[in-house]
């Protein structure tokens, strides 16, 4: 029955899924979001300890440092972290395996627990000066959105950024240019972050106005453009909430809210 259930989810995700532009040449399909774990991460299990010296044996064998090795509550079985992917590792180096551990009983997504820590770090290390933010004054949630100026699904989401704003929501824009540096929609990002109200330049941006802007030093698409990537975005716009958790796609700012709200501790 739990694997009728989870098998049942998952296909509810698949018809549900918020909206994103995936490719580089503006292609669109629809992408899953992130398996729900909500509140049943508090009944999840606790990792199993080991030594030291049996995190390094198993770094040695996984390629990596050991500070990206954890355990997990499974006996004999480790979590490895290579980049922004996450696999599993016996502790002799013998075996590995990909994709989500749950805990049965209370359906924990134990991976998605991480990557959501992981996700949560690594965004919070930029700060917000390196973001165009649009804000309400009072405002009951933040979400990171992961840009394209050319993503047809992001001007789609901006065209609403004062209904996003009515209704609570926190827009905090990174850019993220799927189609990747010295391109067409990189310099766009440039111009944007060179212009002097960054704000009314991403507006005009993302309804196709050209941009004057002289061009500047030290702006922050190229980090995070690398961002994106190790929090493992596959399509734009990609919407991180405040505790990690990726959203997904584009959502109606009503749909939007509903999302937060479940997710908000």
């Amino acid at each position: 029955m739990a694997s009728a259930s989870l098998m049942a989810g998952a296909l509810w995700a698949a018809n549900n899924a918020p909206q994103q532009d995936t490719s580089p040449a503006a292609g669109v399909v629809t992408d899953s979001p992130e398996a729900a774990v909500g509140a049943a991460h508090a009944a999840a299990p606790q990792p199993l300890s080991a030594s030291p010296e049996t995190l390094h044996a198993v770094a040695v064998f996984a390629g990596v440092k050991p500070e990206n090795v954890q355990t997990t509550p499974v006996p004999g079985i480790f979590e490895v972290l290579r980049g922004s992917d996450i696999l599993y590792m016996t502790r002799d180096g013998q075996y590995a395996f990909t994709g989500d551990l749950y805990q049965v009983p209370t359906r924990a997504n134990l991976t998605e627990v991480h990557r959501r820590e992981m996700r949560r770090k690594l965004i919070e290390a930029v700060p917000e000066s390196r973001m165009v933010v649009f804000s309400p004054p009072r405002p009951k949630y933040t979400v990171t959105v992961f840009t394209d100026v050319d993503c047809g699904y992001c001007r789609a989401l901006h065209r609403q950024i004062a209904e996003y704003n009515r209704l609570g929501v926190r827009v905090r824009y990174v850019f993220y240019p799927r189609t990747g540096p010295d391109t067409e929609s990189w310099h766009k990002a440039e111009q944007v972050w060179c212009s002097a109200d960054r704000k009314a330049a991403l507006t005009r941006a993302k309804l196709g106005e050209p941009l004057d802007a002289p061009v500047c030093a030290n702006t922050p698409v190229a980090q995070e453009y690398e961002l994106g990537k190790a929090i493992g975005l596959e399509g734009t716009p990609g919407i991180v909430a405040a505790n990690g958790a990726m959203v997904g796609g584009y959502l109606a700012p009503d749909a939007l809210v509903e999302q937060l709200k479940e997710l908000k501790p």
